[in-house]
C-alpha cells in the first residue's frame, strides 16, 4: 500500500504547551477540590426550567442569545448591544482574540495567569508576552513598561487564577490611564461573585467611560453552571459588533441560556450560597496560616499554596489521603473551597502535612 503523506498543520503545534485541567477524581470516595467548581448543584427552580427545555433540543437555539442579553442588560444596567454571550468566558476571550489580533501582534497577561491565555493567542496567530507576578499580584507597573507597538490586547485576569489574588481600584485605573486607547485591555472576571473586598473595582463600572475596555464574565462558577458553558463579555461598539463577527453559530446551547436566565432570576439564593463559600475560604485561610501555610489573600472561590518544589509531593499526598488539589508545575497548588466537610478534609491533610515539615527541618 502507497504510503500517503499525512496532512500539512502548523509547524509549532507539536510545541505547543497543553492546557492542564483538573483531573476527575478516580472515584466518588476522592473529594474533588481540583477544578473551580461550585460544589452545589443547581437549584430546583434552575434545574425545572432545564427540564422544561430538554423537549426542544431537537431545535437550534437562538444564535444571539437574544433573552439572555436582555436579561443581562437590565440586571447590569448597560445596553443590549453592548453585551455579548459565549461558550464560557474561555470561549468569548478566544473570539476577541482572533477579532483583535493577527501574525505579528502581541497579547500582554501576567503570568502566573489562567492557563488558556497562552494557547488563545497562539491560536490567534498572535505572539503571547508574559510579565512575572510580584508577589502573587499583577505588577501592573510592569505590565504597562511592557506595552510595545505591537500590543493589542491585555488580559488582566481580576481575581487571578490560580493565586487567586485581586488588582485594587486605584492601581487598576492608573494602568487603564497609562495604556494607549488603541489597545484593547480585557478584564476577565470569572470569580466576580466571591469578591469581598469593597477596594477590588467592579469591571462594569470601569467600561462604561472606558472604550477600549471589555469585561468578561460566566455562569460557571458562582452560579454552578460549569458544564452547560456559557459566559459573555460586556463592552462597547465596534468591540462587541467584531465579537459577534467571530463567535461560532449558535455557540451557546439553548439548554445554557435557559440555565442562565433561571439562575439570574434565582440570584439572591444562588448568591446566598456565594456568601457561604467566601465565609468558607476565610475559615481555611485561617485554619492553613495558624498551622504555618504562607496563603496571600483570596477574592476567588480557591487558595493558593507556593509550594514551589514541594508542589507534586503535596498533591501526590493529597490524592492518596482522599483530596485532588491542582498542582502548577514547581510553582504550587490551588485548592477550590469545597463544603465544609470537603475543607476539613484538606484542612486536616495540610495540617499534617506542615507538622511533618517542621519535625524534619
Amino acid at each position: 500500500m502507497p504510503t500517503t503523506p499525512a496532512p500539512l498543520l502548523r509547524a509549532d503545534v507539536s510545541v505547543l504547551p497543553r492546557y492542564v485541567p483538573g483531573r476527575a477524581a478516580p472515584s466518588d470516595l476522592v473529594d474533588k477540590l481540583s477544578s473551580n467548581e461550585n460544589p452545589y448543584p443547581p437549584l430546583p427552580s434552575v434545574v425545572a426550567a432545564m427540564r422544561a427545555e430538554l423537549g426542544r433540543v431537537n431545535r437550534y437555539p437562538d444564535p444571539t442569545s437574544g433573552e439572555l442579553v436582555r436579561d443581562l442588560s437590565a440586571v447590569l444596567a448597560v445596553p443590549p448591544e453592548h453585551v455579548v454571550p459565549g461558550t464560557g468566558s474561555l470561549g468569548v476571550t478566544r473570539d476577541l482574540l482572533n477579532a483583535a489580533v493577527g501574525e505579528g501582534d502581541e497579547v500582554l497577561f501576567a503570568w502566573r495567569s489562567f492557563e488558556a491565555y497562552p494557547l488563545l493567542a497562539w491560536a490567534a496567530g498572535a505572539t503571547p508576552v508574559q510579565v512575572a507576578l510580584h508577589d502573587e499580584r499583577h505588577d501592573l507597573e510592569a505590565m504597562a513598561d511592557a506595552v510595545t507597538d505591537r500590543t493589542r490586547v491585555i488580559l488582566v485576569c481580576n481575581p487571578n487564577n490560580p493565586t487567586g489574588t485581586a488588582v485594587r481600584r486605584a492601581e487598576l485605573e492608573w494602568f487603564l490611564d497609562r495604556v494607549p486607547g488603541h489597545v484593547l485591555v480585557v478584564l476577565d472576571e470569572a470569580y466576580r461573585e466571591f469578591v469581598d473586598d469593597t477596594d477590588v473595582p467592579d469591571g462594569i463600572a470601569l467600561y462604561r467611560d472606558r472604550p477600549n475596555v471589555a469585561v468578561l464574565r460566566t455562569f460557571s462558577k458562582a452560579y454552578g453552571l460549569a458544564r452547560l458553558r456559557v459566559g459573555y463579555a460586556v463592552a462597547h461598539p465596534p468591540v462587541t459588533a467584531a465579537l459577534r463577527a467571530c463567535a461560532v453559530p449558535f455557540g451557546v446551547s439553548g439548554l445554557a441560556q435557559t440555565a442562565a436566565r433561571a439562575s439570574l432570576k434565582a440570584a439572591p439564593e444562588l448568591l446566598e450560597r456565594v456568601r457561604t463559600l467566601v465565609a468558607e475560604r476565610a475559615r481555611v485561610t485561617r485554619t492553613l496560616r495558624a498551622a504555618g501555610w504562607s496563603v496571600p489573600d483570596s477574592q476567588a472561590n480557591f487558595v493558593w499554596l507556593g509550594l514551589g518544589s514541594r508542589t507534586t509531593a503535596f498533591a501526590d499526598a493529597c490524592e492518596e489521603a482522599g483530596v485532588m488539589v491542582r498542582p502548577f508545575g514547581d510553582e504550587g497548588a490551588r485548592i477550590t473551597i469545597g463544603t465544609p466537610e470537603e475543607n476539613d478534609h484538606l484542612l486536616k491533610i495540610a495540617g499534617e502535612w506542615r507538622l511533618r515539615e517542621r519535625l524534619t527541618n
